[in-house]
């Protein structure tokens, strides 16, 4: 059987994998990069758009233009009129995975059917690559879409599972994505081995303590080999909030206090617009007319008038998404060390915010503390020491924040810590599995 996939629907990127001559090979997705971000962009205007926007269903008898992967932020970026929808994985196991999301001009989608177009697209583009019908797919999981809720977490994989299915997928495995990420490391182990995998990617941070080896690697049953897995929801786009609360967020008043009225101690200003527009899926929200409304009734709560007349530009210009993005991009910027000036002239003329290394590691250390724990308590759930582990194998796009790899080092000091490809090691995995559950 030849008609088989393997899918790494990520946070932040994804990718796919099909059959090959030796193997699985990655599906070039945009151009020649076999990874692509897990974005769609609705387009309301509809007014000479460019190449690459298809037809879809926007609400009963009406259609919408859209696009996905780096042109659907780049037609974001543009300013084409529409709705940008990213970290769509985030969303699962949640409540807001059947809710109708406003699109603009009257124009509404069900939050899963935004993620079961996005496989769509990505299976058309599998299928064009190998020629034929793909009915069988393995779907990447994180240990726990949902933190210490097994009921939610099981939602959360019944929603993938169905979008699966809605799209034409007859078959649907699912594989823990750092036990993926294991069968990728094991094609380079010459002897038998443990392993831990820190598979840390936009929305999940997991590992796994797997028994790897060459005279293993064909076995398809092998639960025996994982000894432990565990995982936290913190990841890529945790560091990206507390970026922007760090330094984008202050200047449009952020952790600022109000006037002092009446002889009373100043209050501090309400925080809640900030962090909804730190975090990808809930920056929308912010734009809703009766939001809006609220917030500009909110002209007394600030001191500094001129935090309030930026934080209202962002809102009225609907910048968020840009806001974010200039975040991620600092946090990428200082990952191998260094500092970083964030350019806000896009709200103010002048208007920046430096970002210190140092700066980004007390942001971060909350965050960093309880991925590291994590890494702890899966190797001692398998009844094993740090000392135990022969490999400390990194995979996943955050792994490439230096501050993080570090400490995690640093926690298995006599471990010997190998770096796989960050973006696609888990689908190469993925097709391993698929293979061997599959192909004959």
């Amino acid at each position: 059987m030849s008609s088989y996939c393997a899918i790494d629907f990520g946070t932040s990127n994804s990718a796919i994998a099909i059959p090959a001559d030796q193997g699985m090979r990655l599906v070039p997705l945009e151009g020649d990069s076999t990874t692509m971000p897990t974005a769609v962009f609705y387009c309301t205007d509809g007014d000479d758009l460019p190449t690459g926007f298809e037809k879809a269903t926007g609400r009963p008898g009406a259609e919408l233009p859209r696009t996905f992967g780096r042109a659907a932020v780049q037609a974001y970026i543009e300013g084409y009129e529409g709705r940008l929808m990213r970290s769509m994985k985030s969303i699962l196991g949640s409540p807001l995975v059947e809710q109708t999301t406003d699109l603009g001009h009257g124009f509404g989608v069900k939050y899963i059917d935004i993620i079961t177009g996005y496989l769509h697209h990505l299976r058309s583009r599998a299928e064009r690559a190998s020629g034929q019908v793909l009915s069988h797919v393995v779907l990447g999981r994180p240990v726990f879409f949902v933190d210490d809720d097994p009921e939610r977490d099981a939602q959360a994989q019944a929603s993938l599972a169905a979008a699966a299915h809605a799209v034409g997928f007859k078959d649907v495995a699912f594989q823990y994505e750092p036990i993926a990420a294991a069968f990728d490391y094991e094609q380079q182990a010459t002897r038998e081995e443990l392993a831990l995998v820190a598979d840390i990617g936009g929305g999940t941070s997991d590992f796994s303590v797997v028994r790897v080896g060459p005279q293993r690697a064909a076995l398809l049953d092998r639960r025996s080999d994982i000894l432990a897995n565990h995982g936290v929801h913190v990841a890529g786009t945790d560091f990206d909030r507390r970026v922007s609360l760090s330094c984008v967020m202050p200047p449009l008043g952020h952790g600022g206090m109000g006037p002092s009225i009446g002889g009373q101690p100043p209050r501090p200003i309400p925080s809640r617009v900030y962090f909804d527009l730190a975090t990808w899926h809930l920056i929308n929200n912010v734009y809703q007319a009766p939001r809006v409304a609220e917030l500009k009734s909110m002209n007394g709560f600030y001191a500094d008038p001129t935090q309030f007349k930026r934080l209202m530009k962002v809102v009225n210009d609907r910048l968020g998404h840009a806001l974010v993005g200039s975040a991620e991009a600092a946090k990428i910027a200082v990952a191998a060390g260094g500092d970083f000036d964030i350019d806000l002239s896009v709200i103010e003329a002048g208007l920046h915010a430096p970002l210190k290394e140092a700066q980004a590691e007390q942001a971060f250390r909350e965050d960093l503390a309880r991925i590291t724990a994590c890494a702890l308590d899966t190797v001692r759930m398998a009844g094993l020491q740090p000392s135990d582990i022969h490999a400390l194998y990194f995979t996943g796009g955050s792994t490439g924040l230096k501050l993080l790899t570090d400490q995690l080092e640093a926690a298995f000091p006599q471990t010997r810590a190998v770096r796989g490809d960050r973006l696609a090691s888990v689908v190469t995995g993925l097709g391993l599995h698929a293979g061997r559950l599959f192909g004959k």
